[in-house]
C-alpha cells in the first residue's frame, strides 16, 4: 500500500482513484462497508483519512479516545486491499476551509479522485457545514463521483467507534470484535521494562501506550503479531493490562507472555490482539499468590484461545 502524506506527491498513477473517506478509528464493518462500496473496476482502491484525528486538534486535552494510532490503521487498510492511502495533515488551517474548498483544492486539484464514498453521517468543511448531499453536489461541479453509505446495524444496534469504546471499556472484547470484525489490536514497539516478570518465571513483552483508549484494565488471553525481526509471526499468550498495583501504582502498559517462546523481542514492532478477558487487575500481597494467579491466567487463557471464534465469521 502507497502512503500519502503532505509534502508527498500524487504519482500520475495515483489519480483517478476512487476512495473512501473518513477517519476510519478502529477499521470497523462500518468502515469496510464504505471501503468496499468504492472498490471500482479499473480504478486504484484509496482512502482518504486525516492525521492527527480532528478531535486531538479541537480538544487536545481530552482524555485518549483513539482505538488505534496511525500506524496501526495503515496495517488494518492494508490488510483490506487498499491501494493508496492518503493521510491529510489536519490542522487550524484545513479546519478553516470550507467546503467548497476542500472539494476543488484537496480532492479534485491535489488528489484527482474520480470517486468519493463517505458515510452517510460524515461531515466536512468549516464548522462542518458540508454534509453527504452537499459532497454529491459539489462532486458534480469539481469532476468526481460522490457517494453516501449507508450505516451498518450490528447485534446491538449500529456499528460505530463509540460503541466500539464502550465496550473495550466494560472488558467486553469480543462485543468489540463482533462490531470491529476483527480482534481489537494494541501495538506499538517492545522495550525494556522493570524486568519483574522474568523474575518471577513469566518473562514478558511490554508495549508502552500512548495517545490511546485503553480498555479495562485486567488480564486477557491474547494473540501477538510480531511484525518484524528473526521471530516474525503469531503467537498465543496472556497479556496484563494496567499498572501493576501489587508493585506500586505506574504508568500503564501492557505486559505480554508468550506461550512457549523463547527469543529476544525488544525493538520489535508488535500488534496484541485482545480476545478474551479473563479478570481485573489486582493488588497481590505477596509474590507467592500472585504466581500461583498467573499460572492459572495462562491455563484459562489457553482455554479461552482453544474455544474462540473468528470475528470476522
Amino acid at each position: 500500500m502507497r502512503l500519502i502524506q503532505s509534502g508527498t506527491d500524487v504519482r500520475p498513477e495515483d489519480r483517478g482513484a476512487s476512495a473512501a473517506m473518513g477517519n476510519f478509528d478502529g477499521v470497523h464493518r462500518g468502515h469496510a462497508s464504505v471501503i468496499d462500496l468504492a472498490r471500482a473496476p479499473g480504478a486504484p482502491l484509496g482512502v482518504v483519512t486525516f492525521e492527527p484525528h480532528p478531535r486531538e486538534v479541537f480538544a487536545p486535552d481530552a482524555p485518549p479516545f483513539r482505538l488505534m494510532n496511525a500506524a496501526a490503521r495503515r496495517h488494518r487498510l492494508a490488510k483490506l486491499g487498499v491501494d493508496v492511502c492518503v493521510e491529510l495533515a489536519f490542522d487550524r488551517a484545513m479546519a478553516a476551509l470550507s467546503a467548497d474548498e476542500f472539494a476543488r483544492e484537496i480532492l479534485s486539484r491535489r488528489l484527482g479522485l474520480s470517486r468519493v464514498v463517505v458515510g452517510e453521517d460524515f461531515r466536512f468543511g468549516k464548522g462542518r457545514e458540508g454534509d453527504a448531499a452537499m459532497l454529491a453536489e459539489l462532486g458534480e461541479k469539481y469532476g468526481f463521483e460522490a457517494i453516501a453509505a449507508p450505516m451498518v446495524e450490528g447485534p446491538g444496534g449500529r456499528v460505530s467507534s463509540t460503541a466500539i469504546r464502550e465496550a473495550l471499556s466494560e472488558g467486553d472484547p469480543v462485543a468489540a470484535a463482533r462490531m470491529l470484525g476483527h480482534w481489537h489490536r494494541l501495538d506499538g514497539t517492545i522495550s525494556h521494562g522493570d524486568k519483574r516478570g522474568r523474575e518471577l518465571g513469566f518473562p514478558t513483552a511490554n508495549v508502552v501506550l500512548e495517545g490511546l483508549l485503553l480498555p479495562r484494565y485486567g488480564v486477557y488471553a491474547v494473540e501477538i503479531e510480531v511484525l518484524d525481526g528473526p521471530h516474525a509471526g503469531r503467537y498465543p499468550g496472556a497479556a496484563s493490562l494496567g499498572v501493576r498495583p501489587t508493585f506500586g501504582i505506574n504508568a500503564p502498559n501492557l505486559e505480554t507472555y508468550l506461550f512457549d517462546f523463547s527469543g529476544d523481542l525488544y525493538g520489535a514492532e508488535v500488534s496484541v490482539a485482545l480476545i478474551s478477558y479473563l479478570r481485573g487487575e489486582e493488588r497481590f500481597e505477596g509474590i507467592e499468590p500472585l504466581i500461583a494467579q498467573m499460572h492459572a491466567d495462562c491455563e484459562l487463557a489457553r482455554a479461552r484461545l482453544a474455544a474462540r471464534i473468528d470475528p470476522a465469521a
